[in-house]
């Protein structure tokens, strides 16, 4: 391996091309697509992640904050570009002059947006939120008629589309889904009558978009799908998705301890006979959480070796048997394969007692990334 540390992110571009296709290809012909890079695309770094979503179908994006906005389109991301929340007032100067497309939940924020909009001489698309039952923000489903009314001819402004998210649509039957998305149909339904178009209507994140096709709509809404990653147990078997991140590092010290030793802070290990203990520096500052604390394992020499010992910020401690000739600069695989193992991103996510989600996230915290496509090999590195 080459680079400055003993320990990176490597993220496979032709998987998420592969997502990007498969998911697009669930919908029916005309259906917008619109991928979710915000979090630095999920700790998958948001520019190439961004240019390979756009050449491979998307046609928008998502993020969720003004500056990951400004970022894209300081790269040269000229596609339609969503912030899925609404922005702070004092930023709708920039949002007007990256010609991004808001997230709007709240009168005085549109009618700063407008004002903004109007003196550059140009329209400010915005997006309103409703929400139907998740209680995030938005504005309350019987509510969004009459204050999408309000804004139909406010100068500066431009109502593209309407849209709700789903506080449960990875759970197949569930009653608070049926719930949400009739309380949309119905939102909807009054804002046409009130003489309101709603314009791009939009309500399937990852899960919806796999399990209730009912809810594409005018555009679906993917985010933890397009890296590989399954928002639940109930989107497995429907859709073929290729994990796009591994997390590798090199063995960077050895050695060899007696029975009763403990292990790092606090010892919560002891050692119950003689061992090899193989460090690793990756720690929590890395992504790597302290709470999967003597539950992980690895990978070395495609072989599962348990983590000892509580995680500390910089470095980790893997026992492997005495046997298996570990030495510095192996190879350690946390998420990914080796030797015909695989460990997935969700077995790291249950050793650390959350989800996926949050630890492909986590994993953006500092640690380099390499780029590839499948087996072309890697391409660059950030």
């Amino acid at each position: 391996m080459d680079y400055r540390r003993y320990a990176r992110v490597e993220i496979d571009l032709e998987a998420v091309s592969h997502n990007v296709r498969g998911l697009g290809g669930l919908t029916r012909p005309g259906t917008l697509f619109m991928a979710v890079v915000k979090a630095d695309a999920y700790g998958h770094g948001v520019i190439p992640v961004a240019r390979t979503v756009l050449a491979s179908g998307a046609d928008r994006l998502a993020v969720a904050t003004v500056e990951e906005a400004v970022e894209l389109r300081e790269a040269g991301i000229a596609s339609p570009l969503h912030i899925l929340s609404e922005p702070p007032a004092s930023a709708v100067d920039l949002v007007v002059a990256h010609d991004v497309v808001a997230t709007v939940t709240s009168r005085p924020f549109a009618v700063a947006l407008g004002r903004a909009a109007a003196s550059a001489g140009t329209e400010a698309r915005f997006h309103l939120k409703v929400d139907t039952g998740m209680n995030r923000i938005g504005v309350r489903a019987e509510e969004a008629a009459e204050f999408a009314a309000g804004l139909k001819d406010f100068p500066g402004l431009c109502h593209e589309g309407t849209f709700t998210h789903f506080a449960t649509a990875d759970v197949p039957g569930d009653w608070d889904f049926e719930r949400q998305l009739e309380r949309f149909a119905i939102a909807l339904e009054q804002m046409r009558t009130d003489g309101v178009d709603p314009g791009i209507v939009h309500s399937a994140n990852s899960a919806a978009t796999i399990l209730h096709p009912e809810t594409h709509m005018d555009m679906v809404r993917c985010g933890i799908a397009l890296y590989g990653l399954h928002p639940s147990q109930s989107t497995y078997g429907r859709i073929d998705l290729q994990p796009a991140m591994s997390v590798k590092a090199q063995v960077s010290f050895v050695k060899h301890v007696g029975m009763g030793e403990g292990v790092s802070y606090g010892v919560t290990y002891r050692t119950a006979a003689p061992v090899a203990i193989a460090t690793v520096p990756l720690g929590y500052a890395d992504g790597l959480h302290r709470a999967a604390s003597n539950k992980l394992e690895v990978l070395i020499k495609g072989v599962r070796c348990p983590q000892i010992g509580r995680i500390t910020m910089d470095q980790v401690m893997i026992e492997v048997p005495r046997d298996l000739g570990v030495t510095p600069g192996e190879d350690v695989v946390i998420v990914g394969e080796q030797g015909g193992v695989t460990l997935t991103m969700d077995d790291y996510a249950v050793q650390a007692g959350t989800i996926n989600y949050e630890t492909a996230c986590a994993f953006g915290m500092r640690m380099g990334r390499a780029y590839r496509r499948s087996q072309s090999g890697t391409v660059s590195s950030a």
